[in-house]
């Protein structure tokens, strides 16, 4: 199992900590450098910059996506570790040398689970952490000091009550269940659920292909309300409008992956040429993963209790 330790400001840490989220949006400043030292469900470890040479925190990393701050904050709100979208917006330019941006893209660490220590369960860093580490390390938690880190942290997770879910969490990972296990059986908020499935349809409409991202919407197929997961499989990226209509039942999507649209749309509202000229159409966008496509199970549902006949 890999572990990696990344450098946050006290600010961030001291909001989300008193707000005690399931999710964290830990955000950096510049898109342009792609996240890959850990595989979803391993371990994401805050550290306050210095001189506090401490880890104060972590999270279950689920996904790096590149993603304008307006989309941030719309999936993760506060949970970006800022009070307002003005506020997070100050804090990017703060950072970037080139604040012209009227939306800038950020990199978004995707962590679930997180957990938040009391000052006097702080963990220091091994001694070979370089003062000239300006994002953060990685460390194998199966040897060296990466065990030695790993231990201390699980040792602060298990002391401190509120932090009981995620040792649950990391317990329930024995055998190394990681990547798209750990998608598919882990506890993922909806922001995790937004950009999961935004970037599983490669940012496109699953049924129209449009790409112009704020108004593309990650629908679930069965709702979080009625125990629908926060799982890519169970959901579908539409343009702001169809994820409406497929919310209210009138259009679905079967199991063969074509999309029906209810004659009732044409009798209640006079109209909907747009929408029935996709009638029986394939989705014409979908996941290239086979493990990401809409579950069979969930769609049934939809057919059966949701789409208007």
């Amino acid at each position: 199992m890999k572990i990696y330790v990344g450098l946050t400001d006290g600010d961030w840490f001291e909001r989300l900590s008193a707000l005690a989220p399931d999710e964290v949006n830990f955000w950096q400043p510049s898109g342009g450098r792609e996240f890959r030292s850990l595989q979803a469900g391993e371990p994401f470890l805050f550290k306050l910059h210095s001189p506090n040479n401490v880890v104060v925190g972590g999270g279950h990393f689920v996904q790096y996506s590149r993603l304008p701050a307006s989309i941030a904050w719309d999936a993760f709100g506060e949970k970006n570790g800022v009070g307002t979208y003005q506020e997070l917006l100050a804090r990017v330019r703060k950072y970037r040398r080139d604040d012209s941006s009227v939306d800038p893209v950020i990199g978004c660490n995707v962590l679930a689970n997180p957990f938040f220590f009391a000052k006097a369960q702080w963990v220091p860093v091994p001694r070979s952490w370089a003062p000239s580490i300006v994002q953060g390390k990685g460390y194998d938690a199966n040897q060296g000091e990466g065990a030695a880190l790993w231990e201390a942290v699980r040792a602060a997770i298990g002391s401190n009550p509120v932090s009981k879910e995620s040792m649950r969490s990391y317990s329930e990972m024995r055998g190394e269940r990681f990547g798209a296990e750990y998608l598919t059986r882990g506890r993922l908020g909806q922001g995790a659920f937004r950009v999961l499935v935004t970037d599983a349809y490669e940012r496109r409409c699953a049924v129209t292909g449009e790409k112009t991202l704020p108004v593309l919407e990650a629908a679930h197929i069965k709702p979080y309300a009625l125990e629908g997961p926060h799982q890519v499989q169970n959901g579908l990226l539409l343009r702001s409008d169809l994820h409406k209509l497929f919310d209210l039942g009138y259009v679905t999507v079967t199991p063969a992956l074509r999309l029906e649209v209810s004659s009732r749309l044409r009798e209640e509202w006079q109209n909907g040429r747009e929408y029935y000229a996709h009638h029986g159409q394939e989705l014409g966008y979908r996941p290239s993963d086979p493990d990401s496509l809409p579950s069979r199970e969930f769609l049934s549902w939809h057919n059966e209790k949701v789409f208007r006949t």
